[in-house]
């Protein structure tokens, strides 16, 4: 008898620990974040896209604006940058911006640590959280998908030195640039431990991270760098609008992979975002033609060009938090505020950003960042809960911008100077002259 009831109770005992073992396997199962198909083929879509912003897009946008004896100089270091950015993101960058935490609370705002250099820890099975609870993409998928953001970052701050900075300089630059500049500030506004994340600040797509980050630093390389030779006395007209006008083409078919894309899902916020880019944008490319009206020009096709971009710009940290009606307002807003920069500001200062990067990415970005405070309200229309009155969350976004405008000022000045005491930053006048096609390369773009 006290056999079998020691025997019953270990075969109680046993499946009770089967039950609880059971149990346990079957929480640990629920609470793994679930990566779905559909949400990994968009990310892995939108990645792409951004890639046809950088190379043609921008490549195109901007040479088509350069001199010909220029064209394949733009060209060259629009790719180079960005190639060179896709391997220092695999090597030190991702886990500088997305990486582990540092323990304690004294950098873990500011960046993250080097645990994953070299994506040491990632696989095909590791994930990234997405803003929706319990799902997840593949690492990769979220690497890539932020490795393209660097890349086309950095490239757009070239828009301001071109025609005049040695090719060998811009490629230490932006290995410094994107080191000290770009990483921690993405930290700061897009990690989950970030200094801006953790105080509520409304970075949709990256209207600090990008736009201000890369025209303000193209403000301070321009002044840094001096005035292209010949600059406001010999005439410098675009060589080729045709393909400026194709690389604005490509700019805003891809940027809805930037801004659709940064849902980081396939859902209602990533077709929020597709609706924004398309509105904001349109009216961005009217307005500005409109602008160029009311001032006694005509409605040209670069001004239809610029308009585009800078509604684009505008739209990028408000993409997936204002509705449409905010955006097509913020869109108007950046054109008439940046015809007006790049028209009426550059002249009267003086410095020469070459392809007006401040004048559109800086000063479209700051409409956005800021605008995106007020639009984000429910009662314009935007998917705000209200928790915040539209004056506490413009007050983030104006902290965010200007952290990010003095980040980027100081930064730029240290890339640019261990550039310059590397390389010597310019070419001579008389290659500057003669053109950066031969003199870096020993190509020219047309050969007539």
């Amino acid at each position: 008898m006290i056999r079998k009831m020691l025997c019953g109770a270990g075969a109680l005992g046993a499946s009770m620990f089967a039950a609880t073992t059971a149990f346990a396997q079957a929480s640990a199962a629920a609470a793994a974040p679930t990566v779905d198909k559909g949400d990994t083929a968009w990310m892995m879509t939108s990645t792409i896209l951004v890639l046809l912003m950088i190379v043609p897009g921008l490549g195109l946008f901007y040479g088509g604006l350069v001199r010909t004896k220029n064209m394949l100089s733009v060209m060259t270091q629009v790719g180079a940058v960005a190639a060179l950015a896709m391997l220092v993101w695999i090597m030190w960058g991702y886990s500088m911006a997305f990486g582990n935490d540092f323990a304690g609370d004294g950098l873990k705002p500011f960046i993250a640590n080097f645990d994953k250099v070299f994506l040491r820890g990632v696989d095909a099975a590791s994930t990234a959280a997405t803003f929706t609870q319990g799902v997840a993409i593949p690492e990769y998928v979220f690497v890539c998908f932020q490795m393209t953001f660097a890349a086309i970052t950095v490239a757009l701050v070239l828009g301001s030195v071109v025609e005049r900075m040695k090719f060998s300089a811009v490629m230490i630059f932006a290995a410094v640039w994107l080191t000290i500049v770009y990483f921690p500030i993405a930290h700061m506004v897009w990690a989950s431990s970030g200094f801006f994340f953790t105080r509520g600040a409304l970075d949709f797509a990256g209207g600090t991270v990008v736009h201000i980050n890369s025209g303000v630093s193209a403000l301070v390389a321009c002044l840094i760098l001096g005035k292209r030779v010949g600059y406001g006395k010999d005439i410098m007209p675009p060589h080729s609008l045709t393909m400026t006008g194709i690389g604005t083409g490509l700019l805003w078919v891809g940027w809805f992979g930037f801004n659709a894309g940064s849902a980081l899902e396939a859902n209602g916020s990533a077709g929020l975002a597709m609706i924004n880019t398309f509105v904001a944008t349109a009216a961005g490319g009217l307005f500005w033609m409109l602008a160029e009206r009311l001032a006694g020009h005509k409605a040209s096709a670069l001004g239809f060009c610029s308009g585009i971009i800078a509604g684009l710009v505008a739209v990028t940290p408000a993409a997936g938090n204002s509705g449409p009606f905010g955006a097509v307002i913020l869109g108007i807003v950046a054109a008439f505020v940046c015809y007006f920069a790049v028209t009426i500001l550059k002249p009267r200062l003086g410095y020469d950003d070459a392809l007006d990067t401040f004048g559109i990415h800086g000063i479209g970005g700051m409409i956005g960042a800021l605008g995106t405070g007020i639009v984000y309200a429910p009662v314009f229309g935007g998917p705000g809960d209200g928790s915040k009155s539209i004056g506490q969350q413009v007050v983030i976004q104006f902290e965010t911008v200007a952290t990010t405008i003095v980040w980027a000022a100081i930064g730029t000045a240290i890339a640019i100077y261990v550039a310059k005491a590397l390389t010597g930053l310019r070419p001579t006048e008389d290659q500057e002259r003669e053109g950066l096609d031969i003199v870096d390369h020993g190509e020219r773009a047309y050969n007539y």
